[in-house]
């Protein structure tokens, strides 16, 4: 393994405990809220946060990926979307396990109807749609928990929130 995707693994399981955290805080009655006509509910962003690691794993696969498809599914529980965070993790940090130097450098470009649309190194997936993506829906994630009142944990340091245990 290399210590590039050393560097990714070690973010990845930092960051997923972190998640972790603020996904647990996500009220089970309120899944189907939405703060806006116009934005996901509680449970489908709780979801897509969480599977994002998978999904983007998955994707970067394969040196010619199509766009992926981002199925919107409101979880039925929280049970439910944690379960999700720690397959999507672990699918994840076995990926970029399997990846070496040579194949985080390789070219993966995303298609839509045989033509390029975007590429880049599989590596600046894994920073750009996997964690920066994720660090994105997470501060979404936070947003929707202030309009209910919900206390949020420390992430990388204090909150306005007591700290509860």
């Amino acid at each position: 393994m290399s210590s590039t995707s050393n560097a990714f693994i070690a973010e990845l399981v930092q960051e997923a405990a972190s998640t972790r955290r603020l996904l647990e805080r996500i009220p089970e009655e309120r899944l189907s809220w939405r703060p806006h006509s116009k934005s996901m509910s509680l449970g489908e962003l709780g979801m897509h946060l969480a599977g994002v690691a998978r999904g983007i794993a998955e994707f970067i696969s394969d040196e010619d990926a199509g766009l992926p498809s981002v199925p919107m599914v409101e979880a039925k529980s929280v049970g439910e979307i944690l379960d999700l965070l720690d397959d999507s993790t672990a699918f994840a940090r076995e990926r970029i396990a399997a990846w070496g130097d040579e194949e985080l450098a390789t070219e993966v470009r995303m298609t839509a109807g045989g033509e390029t649309v975007q590429a880049m190194p599989r590596a600046g997936w894994i920073r750009t749609l996997m964690l920066n993506h994720s660090y994105h829906h997470r501060g979404q994630l936070t947003v929707y928990l202030r309009l209910l009142d919900v206390p949020l944990p420390p992430t990388y340091g204090p909150t306005a929130d007591p700290t509860t245990p």
